[in-house]
């Protein structure tokens, strides 16, 4: 099973994880069982320095069981600590948390993507866009949960035939969802499906990057065939592949679907997947699919105008 996990600690690593458990050294260091003297010898080695791989299974255990909002806050912590060198993406992602906000009605965190013109399609021809407001991440099956304990709407088939959600896969990508199905949880919270305008100005920034993280062609910074996962992976984990306006799993993981009629009875899809080669993650890229499909690799995330939320 899935769980937050770091593939290598460092001192780097450390700090942000007893920064977002808001913890002092000495309280930090007990939680691990080591000295607070070696809590800040790793602190300040940053990331030259490697705890021994005793102390990086306990730091493992500390990050699971933290509980969502610390893990939310360490991969926050991390990304603005990636972003902080020559980065074309450091002043959206270290953005102050006033520009992200927490939708009133399904409870997840959104962020703006400012209004202006934009390079899109494979010509990048310029597009204008207003302003609105996306989620930093695709809807989990925990989200999805409180959607059909609200609406009682059926259950995707993985969850099993009771219609109850594994724990273990709480934090990934809902999938199994058709159009339908999507738009039906967004008229819920009260938001919608992204255009493909909306959405490839949220992957591909204000200057039309080819990717969410620049223009280099780099698979491992999402989840495609070519990382041999086989699965969807926590919507959470691909720090180094969110994009210029910090949003997370714009390319690999789930397919998500738009609003956009590419024709009648058929929407837009856009990101690829874990299915899919990454030579399919070009968020430029067109794909579509009939309303009524559902699969293992589609799932969704929803956005707003910003006066709709602000009227919230």
């Amino acid at each position: 099973m899935d769980r937050p996990g770091v593939a290598r600690w460092t001192g780097r690593e450390t700090k942000a994880l007893r920064l977002a458990m808001r913890m002092t050294v000495r309280g930090f260091a007990a939680g691990i069982g080591v000295s607070d003297r070696m809590v800040s010898k790793w602190e300040r080695g940053g990331e030259h320095i490697t705890p021994r791989p005793g102390n990086q299974a306990a730091l493992d255990t500390l990050l699971v069981r933290a509980g969502t909002q610390v893990q939310e806050r360490f991969a926050q912590l991390l990304t603005a600590r990636a972003a902080a060198g020559d980065d074309e993406r450091t002043e959206a992602l270290l953005a102050p948390a006033t520009q992200r906000h927490r939708h009133p009605v399904d409870g997840k965190l959104m962020i703006a993507v400012e209004e202006g013109i934009y390079l899109s399609g494979a010509a990048n021809p310029p597009s204008w866009l207003p302003a609105f407001f996306i989620d930093i991440y695709p809807v989990t099956n925990a989200d999805y949960v409180r959607f059909t304990d609200a609406t009682g709407h059926p259950a995707p088939r993985h969850w099993g035939r009771d219609g109850h959600c594994p724990d273990s896969i709480f934090d990934h990508p809902v999938v199994w969802i058709t159009w339908r199905d999507a738009n039906a949880y967004a008229t819920w919270a009260g938001k919608s499906l992204p255009t493909s305008e909306q959405w490839e100005k949220a992957a591909r920034g204000a200057k039309g990057s080819a990717y969410p993280w620049g223009d280099a062609a780099t698979a491992a910074k999402c989840n495609v065939q070519e990382s041999g996962i086989g699965h969807t992976t926590p919507v959470s984990r691909y720090h180094s592949g969110v994009s210029a306006f910090g949003v997370y799993d714009l390319c690999g993981n789930t397919w998500e679907w738009c609003t956009t009629e590419s024709e009648p009875g058929r929407r837009v899809l856009k990101g690829s997947a874990f299915t899919s080669p990454f030579v399919r993650a070009d968020p430029a890229a067109f794909n579509d699919a009939s309303e009524t499909m559902s699969d293992n690799d589609t799932g969704f995330r929803c956005v707003t105008t910003a006066l709709d939320l602000g009227r919230r």
